[in-house]
């Protein structure tokens, strides 16, 4: 089962009759059922309550009201995005002022913004512009996250009177799926376990985060270590990587040649004598061994991706079903995208089934390649 929809039940009186109440709880692994798609339960079920995420570098808890976003926090974050530095970075606060409200604040039940705007030393629109810019941040990054864990809670969330933020969950999907979009590019030139070196050119003016993860870059520590050292999430240290691979700050390291030591050993004339004709025999059976394994490697990466494509539509297929308790028409399942062979996926309604399939490498329907 790749997602867990939990049923909590609980029961109230009212008018001496006994009313039900139910309330979806959605919890489960993102590798399973990604950040766009709890998104989107939530947002058109107007879901309220909280949304945590779990991952090895970070922990982010998500608040909602009628399914839009209302607040953000990250453990990791809460130091370097805290709305005091940001203020004195923008030049809207002073340091000095800075550490006297921050005083003030420990003996007060009132956060930092609340503290500002009734003192009157910024604006109410500055606080809810940063603060709403900060939400947009920690909720974007989530989307290139790989392996967490999730759980939503229904429950009240009170209402921000002083400083009012709803950001439309809808406009946070198109930028998030852009970076699902970046993925592909990145993934394309950056693995978990390439190992990069410095090539020590003059390059042109990096970024605070491009220096910190070129001094990670030794030629032994591969794209993995480096994120655990970083402590920053896959997406971000990926990219910049990329951005310092093309900036040619940085370069894949080559591996040793696989034939130095047939050639090694094939000079020692005095141990052995080769024959010329065996050696070309060997080398070509063994070039064409490489050649074959490239071929069915490369079959299996597309089964593999046409496998994930066939999972991401069942979990929006069973979403819509959850929402609307019938499964969609197949007019209203938009996708145009074809298999990794070039052929459309097949996607046939049944009464009380949805199958969705590819016709895997052979094209035909019915085979024993077909990919379900």
């Amino acid at each position: 089962m790749l997602t867990t929809y939990s049923l909590y039940v609980y029961y109230h009186k009212s008018n001496n009759k006994e009313e039900v109440n139910e309330r979806v709880g959605l919890e489960g692994s993102l590798k399973d059922f990604g950040l766009a798609d709890i998104l989107q339960l939530i947002f058109f079920q107007r879901k309220t309550g909280v949304l945590n995420i779990n991952a090895r570098f970070d922990k982010v808890k998500l608040t909602f009201i009628d399914g839009n976003v209302v607040g953000a926090e990250s453990k990791k974050r809460i130091e370097a995005n805290r709305l005091g530095k940001v203020l004195v970075k923008k030049g809207l606060l002073r340091e000095d002022e800075l550490r006297s409200l921050l005083e003030e604040q420990k003996n007060s039940q009132f956060k930092l913004g609340h503290i500002l705007i009734k003192k009157g030393l910024v604006k109410q629109e500055d606080i809810i512009d940063i603060i709403s810019n900060q939400i947009k941040e920690t909720v974007i990054q989530v989307f290139g996250w790989k392996d967490g864990y999730y759980e939503f809670l229904p429950q009240a969330i009170p209402v921000d009177k002083d400083i009012p933020i709803s950001i439309d969950t809808q406009h946070l999907l198109m930028e998030g799926l852009r970076i699902v979009d970046e993925w592909t590019l990145i993934e394309g030139k950056i693995t978990l376990d390439s190992v990069f070196e410095k090539t020590y050119m003059s390059v042109p003016e990096l970024t605070n985060d491009e220096e910190e993860i070129l001094s990670l870059i030794d030629g032994e520590n591969d794209v993995s270590t480096i994120i655990d050292i970083s402590g920053k999430d896959d997406f971000t240290v990926s990219k910049t990587m990329l951005s310092l691979l093309e900036k040619g700050a940085i370069r894949l390291k080559e591996a040793l040649p696989l034939v130095s030591s047939v050639t090694e050993i094939s000079d020692r004339k005095t141990f052995y004598n080769y024959n010329p004709l065996i050696l070309i025999i060997f080398l070509s059976a063994f070039f064409i061994s490489i050649i074959m394994f490239f071929i069915t490697s490369s079959n299996v990466l597309r089964e593999y991706k046409a496998s994930k494509t066939i999972e991401y539509l069942r979990i929006h297929v069973e979403a819509f079903k959850a929402v609307h308790g019938d499964y969609p028409e197949l007019s209203d399942v938009a996708f145009n995208k074809s298999d990794p062979w070039g052929n459309p996926y097949i996607l046939q309604r049944n009464k009380d089934s949805y199958l969705i399939l590819s016709r895997g490498p052979d094209g035909i329907i019915g085979t024993s390649d077909d990919i379900f």
